[in-house]
């Protein structure tokens, strides 16, 4: 549904940069995907493209604790083997790695979404992931926060030989656009674009982790780039829309609406105070 509300209704563009060789190979691989976390709706851009490549139904996020105790949705993304982690490595190790060996043997191809910056990007956090950087020596960012790698090195380690790539996807919205869920919800047509390049990662794990800051530099200085100009190297494809979302979101509209519409006439026909008190306080709620 809310991807429908994306694509569908605020119609929102979604351009992809990449290179015409590997755009074939989306959708027929698993992959990890690294996302930068700059934006409100960054993580609906990213199950946008899940979606226009027919992965959505099997895409997998690392997403923290809290999420899964959230009514309907977090219940599914349990039962959808989501991988939750209380962002305590200490704690998170050894039951992230038990997450993640079980998709080795998943049946259909899957995309791992992972935030590597762990948190949105604001400029206070900004501030304080570069004093960090300046007191482990780490080179400075300019726009994205120092990344976790522990976790991201655990992924590659876990799917090793089951993904075939690690995107780098950078997304950015054009005319300094400031994208958020209520502005979807009110049709506002956003200008989204995502550059993908495909990346090897080395199986030692201080490897992996100097691998992830040279890309956090290399993410840094496309983003500046962006600024600059506008748009990405590459080419531009957009990905044709599919219509499942829109299909499934219909489905559900006719099946559910018209008894909720049904109910709601009968309690105004019943004139009883006290039933349209009780109904709208559950509305609120």
């Amino acid at each position: 549904e809310m991807v429908m509300l994306l694509e569908w209704w605020s119609g929102t563009d979604c351009t992809l940069y990449t290179d015409p060789e590997s755009y074939h190979k989306y959708g027929k691989e698993n992959a990890i995907v690294i996302l930068n976390h700059n934006f409100e709706i960054d993580f609906l851009c990213g199950w946008n493209f899940c979606e226009r490549f027919g992965v959505l139904g099997s895409s997998k996020v690392l997403a923290k604790k809290e999420l899964s105790y959230m009514p309907v949705i977090g219940w599914m993304w349990y039962f959808l083997e989501i991988v939750f982690c209380k962002r305590k490595w200490e704690e998170d190790r050894k039951t992230v790695m038990q997450k993640l060996l079980n998709l080795r043997d998943y049946p259909e191809n899957f995309w791992f979404l992972i935030h590597c910056e762990g948190t949105r990007f604001t400029e206070q956090k900004h501030q304080i992931s570069m004093q960090v950087a300046e007191t482990k020596g780490l080179p400075k960012l300019k726009y994205h926060l120092l990344p976790r790698t522990k976790g991201f090195a655990v992924t590659v380690q876990c799917l090793r030989n089951v993904v075939s790539a690690v995107y780098d996807s950078t997304l950015n919205f054009r005319n300094n656009e400031n994208p958020t869920l209520l502005g979807v919800l009110n049709g506002k047509k956003y200008h989204a674009d995502l550059r993908i390049p495909l990346e090897e990662v080395p199986e030692d794990e201080q490897e992996c982790s100097n691998w992830l800051h040279k890309l956090y530099q290399e993410k840094d200085a496309f983003q500046e780039e962006y600024y600059r100009t506008g748009t990405y190297p590459g080419v531009p494809i957009v990905p044709p829309r599919r219509p499942w979302t829109l299909l499934n979101w219909l489905f559900w509209a006719l099946l559910l609406l018209y008894p909720l519409f049904k109910l709601l006439m009968n309690m105004i026909n019943s004139g009883s105070s006290l039933t349209l008190a009780s109904f709208a306080f559950v509305i609120v709620i």
